[in-house]
């Protein structure tokens, strides 16, 4: 049996059972890309797979991966102590802030994470405080990789790194503070499309971390690319990993030591799992177009929106039906359009639509935004359906407000 594809049937079952808007995620699916990265890349000793848990970070998807053998990569004090909570011990978080202060540093520190820093000030600030704590450098390679401008984080203007023309001035600070620098980090961008250019950001990364005696890791980041529609272009994972395992054991024979190279999948891992479920409200027409109106919106999904992403939409009360054109658009006061003029089967008020590919930055990027309630989460898992967060209430929405007598 297939366990890798909800049914349809399946789907409309748990919009029954929870309601809509709803979030559906297979563990099935999460093992699997798991488990795939092990093996595209088991010639190489050490090797750890960091989950990317701003993807997302229900407290059991991270409880999941880190059964499944993963790490945790977190860019918050917040994902952090979620990280502990699910049972990570401190060794396995890596931790890649971006313009933090000073005092979350600290708190890192204490918490006993790993640590890589992206400036030269933090570093100082470590330096010249004397803090004995090994610390990794995130370096800018000045590659524009990544599919959207909004999520290529490793080009010549990003705010993400230092640049790897500043080593010299990296080791100005080592040398006069006694920083222990024990791992290199990049990160390109999401949705890598050419290869080349995240090859050539390898490259780069090995090069510099020959120049520091006390490598520990290599961390050369994720942003693999998942297919969101039947023709889309993915990352050749096995293309890849065997041109990475060359250069990177050639690397360790080099150097005389074998640091642990560390991937860190966010989207890979957890995009394909999920299935995003909303009721159709209204169906609409205009002297142009016919709306397919639903109970959700750039509060709940904000992808399509922030990102001109694509999301593969269905409908599964009717998919049978003949298809016809539609714009899926969401409640929200300002435009919030799922997807325009797509080619969909039938769609009657009251049916059931799945927005696939929804459990990566879907969920972890929703809002309250006009005071609606963020939806129920649930995992599929050896077959069973498990609620994994509750519905928000009105309680939920106003349990922070301190209310003053006028």
């Amino acid at each position: 049996m297939n366990t890798l594809e909800v049914k349809n049937s399946t789907l409309i079952e748990l919009s029954k059972k929870y309601g809509t808007p709803l979030y559906i995620y297979n563990a099935d699916k999460i093992a699997l890309q798991y488990n795939t990265l092990l093996k595209v890349f088991s010639n190489i000793e050490k090797l750890k797979i960091n989950y990317a848990c701003k993807a997302n970070t229900n407290l059991n998807i991270l409880k999941f991966l880190k059964k499944l053998g993963s790490g945790l990569d977190a860019v918050s004090i917040q994902e952090i102590e979620i990280g502990l909570k699910a049972g990570f011990d401190p060794n396995e978080i890596l931790y890649t802030p971006n313009g933090v202060s000073f005092s979350e540093i600290n708190k890192s520190i204490n918490l006993g994470v790993k640590i890589n820093i992206d400036n030269c000030s933090t570093l100082e600030f470590i330096g010249f405080n004397n803090i004995n704590y090994p610390i990794g450098i995130r370096i800018n390679p000045h590659i524009m990789a990544g599919e959207n401008y909004k999520i290529s984080v490793g080009h010549i203007d990003s705010k993400f790194g230092i640049s790897y023309y500043q080593i010299p001035y990296i080791k100005k600070i080592i040398d006069n503070t006694g920083i222990n620098v024990n791992g290199i980090h990049m990160h390109t961008g999401s949705d890598i499309l050419d290869i080349n250019l995240f090859l050539r950001g390898i490259d780069i990364l090995l090069e510099v971390a020959q120049k520091f005696m006390n490598i520990d890791y290599i961390d050369v980041g994720s942003g693999f690319k998942v297919p969101y529609k039947k023709e889309d272009k993915k990352t050749n994972i096995n293309i890849v990993s065997s041109i990475i395992t060359k250069k990177f054991n050639s690397f360790c024979k080099k150097i005389g030591k074998k640091p642990t190279l560390i991937f860190e999948p966010g989207k890979f891992l957890v995009s394909e799992s999920g299935y995003f479920l909303v009721s159709v409200n209204v169906i609409k027409h205009t002297i142009s177009t016919v709306f397919a109106e639903v109970d959700s919106g750039f509060n709940h999904l904000i992808r399509p929106m922030y990102y001109n992403a694509y999301h593969d939409i269905q409908n599964i009360s009717n998919p049978l039906g003949r298809l016809r054109l539609y714009t899926v658009v969401g409640y929200i006061c300002e435009s919030d359009t799922f997807g325009l003029n797509r080619q969909i089967n039938e769609i009657r008020e009251g049916d059931i639509l799945c927005i696939k590919n929804s459990g990566a930055y879907c969920f972890s990027m929703s809002s309250n935004y006009n005071s609606r309630y963020r939806p129920s989460e649930v995992l599929i898992y050896k077959g069973n359906d498990f609620l994994i967060r509750k519905r928000e209430t009105l309680q939920d929405l106003i349990q922070n407000i301190v209310e003053i007598d006028f």
